[in-house]
């Protein structure tokens, strides 16, 4: 996610109930997108739609290099060297010149689960940008389209300002544009401020509209949460299916027990899903783990705190309710993926009522939280993110399970980086566990 400024002729004001009618959220939603289509031309980092410039078609076409990496080798000499033969195969910025492997340093970056990220820089060249290197997971392949992953990434970036630019491709990954900034932390995403930033992130991401981003037709488009829960269940079987798996994991997991599960639940969202509040579809991102959100080491002056704030990698992104967007996020305050147990989920961080009213007053730009009718307003997304909250179990157990094809075919059983089996396992119970508290299942 890409940074916003207002316009200066025009200083903003807090929002308060005159500009909000405290009985729907959507009117709220609808002044938050007029307030971000008027935006400084001059801010690099805001959400808008690019002026078409005349551009050669070479320059708009996406160049790619025929080689693959293989992630566990890039301490080796012949990976930097392959790796410096693709930028100049993808004339990537000051890196088609003649750089010796020697001055380059590949740093790999811990937290990633679906792909290996690496930062990638040339400490002694100061005139050489540092770059990150993204190459895909085996298992990705079942989860992920990636030309469609591309063109989400080039619209966004090319007609809102949206995310890195894509510099090339390689066989099993990309190139791209490399912030300066650090990653957030589990603690970070707890912190009261930075968590308003998200929320104000998040309701700018949510502004984009979404017959840009997805091609298909309206009548065609479905949440994309659904989409994928229906798209893996097939390789999430034939995973379940591998003889090495532990016959526990199988049982634990249960697929067929899952789907009349997840059918029974889909029936009754259609019930109390309410598209003119927290349900509204929106442009979603559907991975804000702290992972994803970067804070910048600097920030254009006179620009708001939440403006240091940017979402990267869009893999997963696609057109969702806003609450499934927003009970994601929320779950990912329970994980820490750089603990001793990165798998496991620790539920009583889940945010309290306070931390999600705080969250939702960023999100709703909305600073006077205490006037009269304003908890009306919570309430009815507080109750949506609810009951959407178990569509992001379903989803993240089904992706762990594809995920561990790798590990189970070779019956990887130490030295794991991350138990994805058990991950599923954590992610399962927990959707079982809320059919019950909503009365889905009884």
């Amino acid at each position: 996610m890409s940074l916003l400024q207002t316009p200066s002729t025009s200083p903003s004001r807090p929002m308060s109930l005159t500009d909000i009618h405290a009985s729907s959220i959507i009117s709220a939603f609808e002044i938050l997108k007029a307030k971000f289509r008027a935006v400084s031309a001059s801010s690099p980092y805001s959400i808008r739609r690019a002026q078409k410039k005349a551009v050669s078609s070479a320059d708009n076409e996406l160049r790619h290099a025929t080689m693959r990496f293989d992630p566990r080798h890039y301490k080796n000499a012949h990976f930097v060297t392959q790796l410096l033969t693709c930028c100049r195969t993808l004339a990537v910025p000051h890196w088609s010149g003649d750089i010796s492997p020697d001055k380059v340093v590949v740093r790999k970056v811990s937290g990633s689960l679906t792909n290996a990220v690496f930062f990638v820089s040339c400490p002694t060249l100061h005139y050489v940008p540092t770059i990150l290197l993204r190459i895909y997971g085996p298992s990705s392949g079942s989860l992920i389209s990636r030309p469609k992953e591309l063109n989400t990434l080039h619209i966004l970036s090319s007609q809102y300002s949206i995310g890195p630019r894509i510099y090339g491709t390689f066989d099993n990954g990309r190139i791209e544009e490399y912030f300066e900034s650090t990653t957030l932390t589990p603690a970070d995403i707890r912190d009261p401020a930075i968590s308003r930033w998200i929320g104000a992130r998040m309701a700018e991401l949510h502004s984009v509209d979404i017959s840009v981003v997805d091609i298909s037709s309206k009548e065609q488009r479905d949440d994309t949460v659904k989409r994928n829960v229906a798209a893996w269940l097939e390789p999430a079987q034939a995973v379940l299916a591998l003889p090495s798996l532990p016959e526990y994991a199988r049982q634990d997991l249960d697929l067929e027990r899952f789907r009349t599960d997840w059918d029974k639940y889909i029936r009754w969202l259609s019930k109390v899903d309410d598209v003119k509040s927290g349900g509204r579809r929106v442009f979603a991102h559907n991975d804000t783990q702290y992972g994803n959100l970067l804070r910048l080491k600097q920030v254009q002056q006179g620009l708001q705190e939440h403006y240091q704030i940017v979402v990267v990698d869009f893999e997963y992104a696609g057109p969702n309710p806003a609450a499934y967007d927003i009970a994601n996020h929320f779950h990912e305050w329970t994980a820490n993926y750089h603990s001793s147990a990165p798998h496991i989920l620790n539920f009583s961080n889940y945010p309290n009522a306070e931390e999600r009213r705080n969250f939702y007053a960023a999100y709703l730009g909305q600073s006077r939280t205490n006037a009269p009718g304003v908890q009306t307003l919570y309430d009815k997304l507080d109750k949506q993110v609810t009951y959407w909250s178990p569509a992001s179990h379903a989803m993240w157990a089904l992706w762990g399970i594809v995920q561990a094809r790798e590990d189970v075919e070779g019956n990887v059983q130490q030295q794991q980086e991350f138990d994805y089996i058990a991950y599923a396992q954590c992610r399962m119970a927990a959707f079982r566990r809320e059919l019950h508290s909503l009365g889905v299942l009884y």
